[in-house]
C-alpha cells in the first residue's frame, strides 16, 4: 500500500483561524476550511455566501461535507510535529527552562483571540481593533486604519473637544460671576429706583397738599362772598321793612282821622303808594342760592377724587403689566417703543402742575420739537417780593416785575433775603423735576434771565451776587445781542434778538438748560451742560426801562 502523501502545514492550515484545520470541510469551489470557521463566516453574512480565500459567491448555501481524507492527514502531521517538538524539548531541557506562552505578540500588542495575529488594525466603520486576517475576511469594503495612526487621530480630536469644553466651562464661571454681580446691582438699583420713586410720588403728594391748601383758600373765599351777599341782602330787607312799618303807621294814623274832609285829600296819595309797595316784592330776591358754591366745589372735589383713584388703578397697573410682559421677553429682548412711551405718559396727571409727571422711563422720551411738545412739561411760577430789589415794583399777581426807583427807598433790613446791589429778584419755586419749561416776555433794552441757588450771595457789590458772574448762577443777557455767562465767563451768542417771548427749558437730572426765542416755532439760542446740585431758583435782573413777565403757559399745557 502506498504511503499517504502529507501536504506542508501551511497548505492545511485554515483560511479563517490560521491554525490547522479543525473538522476539515470542502465548499464546492474546492476549498477546505474548518467546519466552524465557515459556519460561523456564512452566518454572520446573510446576504450571500462566498469563498474567504478565493472570493468565489455561490447562489445558496452549499452543503458542508467533512473532508476525511484530509483530516487523517492532519492528524498525521500534529501526530509528527508533537514527535519532533518532543525531541526539540528533551535535547533543549538541559540548556534553559521553557518560556510561558503569553496571550501577546513578540510585540507586546495584543493577539486576536481567533486568529493569534497582533491586533493592529482599526476597522472605522465598525469601530473595532481587528487583526489583518478579521479585516480581509470580515470587513471587505469597510474604511480600514492603523491602529497607531487612528489613536493619533483620536487623540487630536480629543484634545479639540477638550479645548471646546474647557472654553465652555470658563464662559460659564464668567457668567456665574457676573450673575453674582448682577444680583448686588438689582439690590442696588432696587433701592435707587425706590428712592426715585418715592421721591416723585412726594411731591405729587407736596403737590395735593398746595392745591389742597388753594382749595381751602376758594372756599374760605367763597364763604365771605356768600355772607356778603347774605348781609346785603339782609340790610337791604332791613329797610324794606322799616318802610312797609311806616306806610302802616300813615294807613294806621288815616284810618283814625275825624276829619273826613282830610280822609278823602290824603287817601288817594297814601293808596297810590300803597299800591306801588304792594306791586313790589316785598322782600329782596337773592340771585343764586348762597350755599351753592360750596355743593359745586364738594362735587368738583369728589369728582377729581374718583379720577384720580381711577388714573392711579390703571396705570400703576399698566405699569406693573408693562415690566412682567418685559420680564417674559427675556434680557435678550427689547422693550417696544410704544410700551415705552405709553409708560412715560402713564403719570400723575398734568393738571397736578408737576413738570411732566411722573416720566418713570424719560431717557427714553424723544426732546421735544414744538411749543405744544414742551408746554407738555411747563411749570408756575411767582415772583418772591421779599428777594426783589428796593428798585423792582412786583406787580399784586407776583408775575410781573418793572424797574421803578423810588425816592423814598424801604429799607433794606425789613427784608433780609432781598438783594441790596443789584436790581434783581428771585423767584419762590425752586426746580429739580426731571424736565421743567417756562416762558418770558421782556420789555426793554437790557434783560438778564437766569437759575440760580438759593445760597446765591444777595449783599455784595461783587459779581458774587451777580447772575452769571459766580458758580452758584447761569444767566442768558439779552441787549443788542444774546450772551450766556456763567462764573463770569460769557459766550457771545450770533443770533440777534427778535422776538420779546422767552423759552427756558431745563433738564435737571441731565444737566442741561436750553433757551430759545418763542413765536409760532422754537428758535434754539444756547445750550448749558453742567451739573445741577441744588434746586434752582428762576431770577432776572432788568435794566433801564425793563418790564418782565412770566407767561401763564399752564392754561396751553396739554
Amino acid at each position: 500500500m502506498a504511503e499517504l502523501h502529507i501536504p506542508a502545514r501551511k497548505n492545511l492550515s485554515c483560511r479563517i483561524c490560521g491554525e490547522l484545520l479543525r473538522n476539515p470541510a470542502t465548499i464546492p469551489c474546492g476549498h477546505s476550511l474548518c467546519l466552524g470557521c465557515i459556519q460561523d463566516c456564512w452566518d454572520r453574512d446573510k446576504v450571500y455566501c462566498s469563498c474567504p480565500e478565493c472570493g468565489q459567491k455561490f447562489p445558496s448555501r452549499p452543503r458542508l461535507i467533512k473532508n476525511t481524507a484530509l483530516a487523517e492527514g492532519i492528524k498525521e502531521t500534529e501526530g509528527r510535529e508533537k514527535r519532533k517538538r518532543g525531541e526539540q524539548h528533551l535535547a533543549g531541557s538541559l540548556e534553559e527552562p521553557e518560556r510561558p506562552r503569553t496571550s501577546t505578540g513578540t510585540s507586546g500588542s495584543p493577539l486576536c483571540w481567533r486568529h493569534k495575529r497582533p491586533l493592529d488594525v482599526y476597522c472605522c466603520t465598525d469601530e473595532q481593533i481587528i487583526c489583518a486576517l478579521c479585516a480581509s475576511a470580515e470587513h471587505r469594503g469597510h474604511r480600514i486604519g492603523l491602529v497607531k495612526e487612528e489613536q493619533r487621530r483620536r487623540q487630536e480630536e480629543l484634545r479639540k473637544r477638550q479645548t471646546k469644553l474647557r472654553q465652555i466651562l470658563q464662559e460659564q464661571e464668567r457668567k456665574w460671576e457676573n450673575m453674582g454681580k448682577m444680583v448686588e446691582q438689582i439690590q442696588e438699583e432696587a433701592i435707587k429706583t425706590e428712592d426715585y420713586c418715592e421721591s416723585i410720588l412726594v411731591e405729587v403728594i407736596d403737590r395735593l397738599q398746595k392745591h389742597f391748601m388753594s382749595t381751602r383758600e376758594l372756599i374760605g373765599a367763597q364763604a365771605e362772598a356768600a355772607a356778603a351777599q347774605v348781609y346785603i341782602s339782609q340790610q337791604t330787607l332791613e329797610r324794606k321793612m322799616e318802610e312797609m312799618k311806616k306806610r302802616d303807621a300813615q294807613l294806621d294814623c288815616l284810618a283814625q282821622s275825624e276829619s273826613s274832609v282830610h280822609f278823602l285829600q290824603e287817601w288817594p296819595r297814601v293808596r297810590r303808594r300803597c299800591d306801588e309797595d304792594l306791586s313790589s316784592q316785598p322782600f329782596p330776591k337773592g340771585s343764586e342760592d348762597p350755599l351753592l358754591p360750596f355743593e359745586v366745589t364738594k362735587r368738583a372735589v369728589e369728582q377729581l377724587g374718583r379720577q384720580l383713584e381711577e388714573f392711579c388703578d390703571k396705570e400703576f397697573a399698566s405699569i406693573s403689566s408693562a415690566a412682567d410682559r418685559e420680564e417674559q421677553e427675556g434680557s435678550d429682548g427689547e422693550t417696544d417703543e410704544d410700551d415705552v412711551q405709553r409708560i412715560c405718559e402713564a403719570s400723575v396727571p398734568n393738571f397736578l402742575g408737576l413738570s411732566g409727571g411722573n416720566r418713570i422711563l424719560t431717557k427714553w422720551v424723544e426732546e421735544p420739537q414744538t411749543r405744544e411738545e414742551f408746554l407738555q412739561y411747563a411749570c408756575e411760577l411767582s415772583l418772591d417780593p421779599q428777594t426783589a430789589h428796593q428798585d423792582l415794583n412786583i406787580s399784586e399777581g407776583e408775575k410781573e416785575v418793572i424797574l421803578s426807583p423810588q425816592t423814598c427807598k424801604i429799607p433794606a433790613i425789613r427784608y433780609p433775603q432781598r438783594f441790596i446791589h443789584r436790581r434783581q429778584v428771585l423767584c419762590r419755586e425752586g426746580l429739580q423735576a426731571e424736565r421743567c419749561y417756562y416762558e418770558i416776555e421782556v420789555k426793554g433794552d437790557k434783560a438778564e434771565i437766569a437759575l440760580a441757588y438759593r445760597g446765591l450771595d444777595r449783599k455784595s457789590c461783587t459779581k458774587r451776587s451777580a447772575f452769571g458772574g459766580n458758580e452758584k448762577s447761569w444767566s442768558l443777557d439779552r441787549s443788542r445781542t444774546y450772551s450766556v455767562s456763567h462764573m463770569a465767563n460769557s459766550v457771545q451768542l450770533t443770533t440777534l434778538p427778535c422776538h420779546h417771548r422767552i423759552g427756558v427749558y431745563l433738564k435737571f437730572k441731565e444737566g442741561t438748560l436750553s433757551f430759545y426765542e418763542v413765536l409760532d416755532s422754537m428758535k434754539f439760542l444756547y445750550k448749558v451742560e453742567a451739573k445741577f446740585t441744588e434746586p434752582l431758583y428762576p431770577g432776572f435782573w432788568l435794566g433801564e426801562k425793563c418790564c418782565i413777565r412770566i407767561c401763564d403757559v399752564k392754561q396751553h399745557r396739554l
